[in-house]
């Protein structure tokens, strides 16, 4: 079944096109096609793959399989013509045999708690190790919160509560509120720990203001743990260990020190603390680290007039791999997150490539990158980020796809982090011709602008949007179908059961698709820079021109 979503020159939104000039491409109609989309996300999923785990054989059918895509499709390797970007990784793999004891309590990894190391020590042995509660294990000057205040963490392993002081009590207006800043992400976690010379860092895990259940953390934190290769300087500076533990062991090993960890919760949100538990912990466990490269792949179709601009498209092609430890079904197969993203990105791609053939290239290039490891951290996109192929600030905008829609057209629109740039403008705009209204997300807890591959572009500068989908079905059948197909695929994030489903309805998918392709191909043909407002993180870096 073929899906033809037409774009005309009335889509054209001329409010935001400064600038632009006629390439005389209202005169080509863009063919998303439903089937080709559809075999791209089975292929890519199948277990063939292996789950596409980076540096593995699955990563090897997957570049493969993306950069024939691309050059079929008439786009040409970024990297002087090559598709692949090296991106120097190292897996990091703990023993799953770990004897862990906290506060006199034996843990059990995985059942328990999650631990690993970064660093290249073959053995981690740690013994009687100061245990310090630090609430949410934040220091940030801007809000007057330090919660390492006054303790010398030298030695000692930090125990945090997962996201933002803002999430526990909104009532405070502390931090964004609910919405969670990147104060609240793991990853500014064990950095900050890591910066105030801690031994180790734990994150307690709780189900709602982490936004996954511990089975996220168990299948995504065990077996080999990529990240990308640092300075020595840098690997000294970490913490030696770092991972997450249940609620319910942290409330007993709170209750072994005489302290309720319900109350101390509650300090923590309204106002910084830190806390030393007079209780330690004994760690022992294998560590291995193996050198590797993986690879971003990085696509261009040159633009006519100002081909050294830059409109970016990203899409992580990776996912967890193979659980050996597994019983039954071993392979992450990641079919929504994120072969599906991956496939629209060449999707698009294909649709840029045939208006050029058709006579109309756009001013602007058009550059695709599909980028590994962001399931370990944004690895690809932060390595592309920190060593372009094309200049930072030659780089107009990036549109980023994780996890397109499978559940059919909707009414609404959701812009992940909504308020942040100027080329919001561009995407409300265009959502017009669809009948189509921009909303937030629902769970801006989560932390979702910081979660995938536009947040490391955003740190640069470079305004970012992860847009699509929304909560509004269409009409009532679709509504049915929705709720129908979201029991069905109940619990499948990061689990083994994200696999291709026939009965998909991708329509939804393909509106956003066109969405994204109408905003790019404006930009591709504008001399406008869009910029981040002033309320936004990002400012500094590229300021809105209309303040």
């Amino acid at each position: 079944m073929r899906h033809i979503i037409p774009l005309c020159a009335a889509m054209v939104v001329s409010a935001c096109s400064q600038g632009s000039s006629d390439t005389g491409s209202e005169h080509f109609t863009p063919n998303f096609d439903d089937q080709r989309f559809r075999d791209d996300i089975q292929i890519l999923s199948s277990d063939r793959f292996e789950g596409r785990a980076p540096t593995t054989h699955g990563e090897k059918l997957t570049l493969d399989y993306l950069s024939n895509a691309f050059a079929q499709a008439g786009l040409v390797g970024a990297n002087q013509g090559s598709f692949l970007q090296a991106v120097p990784m190292v897996s990091y793999t703990a023993s799953e045999n770990q004897s862990i004891t906290m506060a006199g309590i034996d843990l059990s990894y995985r059942k328990d708690i999650v631990l690993s190391s970064r660093h290249q020590n073959e053995q981690i042995d740690i013994s009687q190790a100061p245990l310090v509660f630090v609430g949410y294990g934040v220091n940030a000057p801007e809000y007057d919160w330090n919660d390492y205040q006054g303790i010398d963490m030298k030695g000692k392993i930090a125990i945090m509560l997962v996201n933002d002081p803002g999430f526990a009590q909104p009532e405070l207006s502390r931090f964004n509120v609910k919405a969670m800043t990147y104060y609240g992400r793991w990853s500014y976690k064990f950095e900050e720990a890591s910066r105030q010379g801690a031994l180790g860092a734990i994150i307690i895990h709780d189900t709602k203001p982490a936004s996954y259940p511990w089975s996220v953390v168990e299948n995504s934190w065990t077996g080999p743990q990529q990240d990308l290769v640092l300075s020595q300087e840098v690997m000294d500076q970490r913490v030696q260990i770092e991972g997450w533990i249940q609620l319910p062991q942290a409330q007993a090993l709170f209750s072994k020190a005489g302290l309720s960890l319900d109350t101390l919760m509650d300090r923590a949100a309204a106002a910084p603390i830190a806390i030393d538990l007079n209780q330690t912990a004994d760690i022992a466990f294998a560590n291995s680290a193996t050198f590797t490269d993986s690879y971003n792949v990085v696509a261009t179709l040159p633009g006519k007039a100002a081909a050294d601009e830059h409109v970016l498209f990203t899409a992580h092609w990776d996912h967890i791999g193979v659980d050996d430890s597994k019983q039954g079904d071993k392979i992450y197969n990641g079919a929504l997150d994120n072969a599906s993203g991956t496939a629209g990105i060449l999707e698009i791609a294909r649709q840029f490539s045939q208006q050029a053939k058709q006579g109309h290239p756009n001013d602007r290039s058009i550059t695709f990158i599909a980028t590994t490891g962001e399931e370990q951290g944004l690895l690809g996109s932060r390595y592309y980020a920190a060593n372009p192929i094309y200049p930072i600030d030659k780089s107009v905008a990036v549109f980023n796809l994780d996890s397109t829609n499978v559940y059919g057209k909707t009414k609404d629109y959701t812009i992940v982090g909504k308020g942040k740039s100027e080329l919001e403008t561009y995407l409300e705009a265009a959502l017009v011709s669809q009948n189509r209204t921009a909303v937030s997300e629902r769970n801006p807890q989560s932390g979702g602008f910081f979660r995938s591959d536009h947040f490391s572009f955003a740190q640069k500068g470079v305004p970012a949007v992860f847009a699509g989908g929304g909560t509004q079905p269409i009409d009532e059948a679709t509504a049915a179908y929705k709720a129908a197909m979201k029991q069905k695929m109940k619990g499948c994030y990061h689990n083994v059961c994200d696999e291709y489903r026939a009965d998909w309805d991708l329509s939804g998918a393909l509106q956003d698709l066109a969405i994204y392709y109408q905003v790019a191909h404006q930009l591709a043909n504008s001399s406008d820079w869009p910029g981040y407002y002033p309320a936004t993180e990002f400012h500094h870096l590229r300021p809105a021109k209309q303040e």
